[in-house]
C-alpha cells in the first residue's frame, strides 16, 4: 500500500527586525542596557524632574530613557510609562533618534528619580507605598 504523503510549508511572515536603542560611542553599558517609554508629551516634564539625565531618545510618538538591565525589579512602572527590557523598541517604526547624551561614559539616567518623576507625572502611588491590602 503507497501512502502519498504531502508536506506543506506553512505560509512564514519574517519577524520584523527588532530596534534596540544603541549605547553611543566612547560609551560603556557594564550594568546592561533597558529602556523606559513614555509618550512624547511627558518627555519635556520629566527631563527638568531629574537630578541626572542619561541617554534619552526620541520620536514623534515616545521618550525613551536607558537605564541599567532590571530596573524594574520591584517596581511597577505606571501606566503610560513602558518598560522594555533589553532597550528594544516594540512599537517604533524607526529608530528613535539621540536627544539628549550625558557627559561622561555612562549612558544610564537613574531609575529610582525616573520612576518618582513618571509616579508623579501620571498622579500614581509608587508601588512601595500603596497599602497592603489582605
Amino acid at each position: 500500500m503507497n501512502t502519498l504523503v504531502r508536506l506543506q510549508r506553512g505560509l512564514h511572515t519574517p519577524a520584523a527586525p527588532l530596534l534596540r536603542l544603541p549605547v553611543p560611542e566612547g560609551m560603556t553599558a557594564p550594568m546592561g542596557c533597558d529602556a523606559v517609554a513614555v509618550p512624547a508629551r511627558f518627555g519635556p516634564l520629566l527631563m527638568p524632574r531629574l537630578p541626572r539625565v542619561g541617554c534619552v531618545y526620541a520620536d514623534e510618538a515616545h521618550w525613551w530613557w536607558l537605564v541599567p538591565s532590571d530596573s524594574d525589579y520591584a517596581l511597577e512602572w505606571p501606566a503610560p510609562a513602558r518598560y522594555d527590557t533589553g532597550a528594544v523598541v516594540p512599537d517604533a517604526p524607526d529608530l528613535p533618534g539621540l536627544i539628549h547624551r550625558p557627559d561622561g561614559t555612562l549612558p544610564y539616567t537613574p531609575p529610582i528619580p525616573l520612576y518618582l518623576a513618571v509616579c508623579r507625572l501620571t498622579d500614581t502611588t509608587p508601588s512601595w507605598s500603596r497599602p497592603v491590602t489582605a
